[in-house]
């Protein structure tokens, strides 16, 4: 596996104050929808990524909880984090799609986790695990985020 930009920016952010916010508000630079949720990145090795959103007004629901859009928000940038700072130079990736089960209430802060095998990164269909927790490290929310994994064009 080779140090790729995105995993050497984060290694390098974490050591300066408040590096993890400035590499969070630059990933959400490069796709600003992320953004809404003012997400932090927490952790990011290769295969595996963590983000905290916070429980504030803006991302709450009718009931006062954490809306699962706003979940599933943070669940695809924690899978698009893990999966720019993972694949082989060789390859390239898309979502295909999400599929989440909604399996508690999320009325704390949420720790959202992408995972994924490192052997798994080969050409084709690749599920990438996702799952939130809450502050009490209950799953409020799990599924999976489909990838497509093909080579990069020759040029």
């Amino acid at each position: 596996m080779q140090n790729n930009k995105i995993l050497k920016l984060y290694q390098k952010c974490i050591k300066w104050p408040l590096g993890d916010l400035l590499f969070s508000k630059m990933v959400c630079r490069m796709a600003p929808y992320f953004g809404t949720v003012k997400p932090l990145i927490t952790e990011l090795t290769p295969n595996h990524c963590e983000l905290l959103i916070k429980k504030r007004r803006r991302v709450h629901n009718h009931i006062g909880t954490v809306h699962v859009i706003a979940i599933c928000n943070g669940l695809e940038m924690a899978m698009g984090a893990m999966a720019e700072a993972s694949i082989p130079k060789h390859l390239r990736w898309i979502p295909k799609g999400m599929s989440v089960n909604y399996t508690a209430k999320a009325g704390s802060d949420i720790r959202c986790v992408a995972s994924v095998d490192a052997n798994a990164w080969q050409e084709g269909d690749m599920p990438v695990t996702v799952t939130a927790y809450d502050n009490n490290n209950v799953v409020v929310v799990e599924g999976t985020i489909n990838l497509w994994i093909s080579a990069k064009p020759h040029q």
